[in-house]
């Protein structure tokens, strides 16, 4: 039985739900959080990062390390293109969603959500002010540019789908709208992947854990 290690809300471990979702694969879910110092969770990472997989006698760690090995050891339905173009450029879109655009994503989430909901303490406004307005706009036009006005990245839905779209979940727990006037075909691309099924079981789950449902 596969287990996953890892809080729903992580748009880490809501990209591997969505793996484990696609391909059908039964497991068991751990609600874990990053860096509590959890002995127990330590020995299974030492990062004290979210998501950890395990499979049988495999004990992996990191979203994209899990995916790439949920593809490699079951393959069908494909979650990467089969060329190599592609699929390099499927990387790079799974590696920015997983740095940047979380990095940035993240910060508003936190100022916003976890300050004043869980450390009653008042949001630094100047810094989401930031992010918002100087440092997101650059990525979101470049996305703007990458993503088709109709479907799917690759035709149909993948890893890179729901990497990019992920930490929009997390920014909009905040409060945080794409504005879609300035950046309409990737606003409408987010908006698709959140209704595809298998996501959209997922985000349902998800609010409702999280007392949103």
């Amino acid at each position: 039985m596969i287990i996953l290690h890892g809080a729903s809300a992580s748009p880490f471990v809501r990209k591997v739900l969505v793996a484990l979702a696609l391909k059908e694969l039964p497991f068991e879910q751990i609600q874990q959080i990053p860096f509590t110092k959890d002995p127990v969770y330590r020995n299974i990472n030492p990062l004290e990062k979210i998501p950890t997989l395990q499979d049988g006698e495999l004990t992996i760690c990191d979203s994209t390390v899990i995916c790439e090995y949920l593809e490699d050891a079951y393959p069908r339905p494909a979650l990467y293109p089969d060329n190599a173009v592609d699929k390099a450029r499927a990387r790079w879109y799974e590696e920015l969603g997983g740095t940047r655009v979380a990095e940035l994503a993240a910060g508003i989430f936190f100022q916003r959500f976890m300050r004043p909901m869980v450390l009653k303490q008042e949001a630094d406004e100047e810094l989401v002010k930031k992010i918002i307005e100087k440092q997101l706009p650059p990525i979101l036009d470049y996305l703007e540019a990458q993503v088709p006005a109709e479907g799917f990245i690759f035709g149909d839905f993948m890893i890179a789908d729901i990497s990019l779209m992920s930490p929009f979940v997390n920014a909009g727990y905040a409060g945080y709208e794409i504005d879609s006037a300035r950046w309409p075909v990737f606003c409408d691309f987010v908006e698709r992947v959140k209704s595809h099924p298998v996501v959209n079981q997922i985000l349902v789950a998800e609010a409702a854990l999280m007392g949103r449902g």
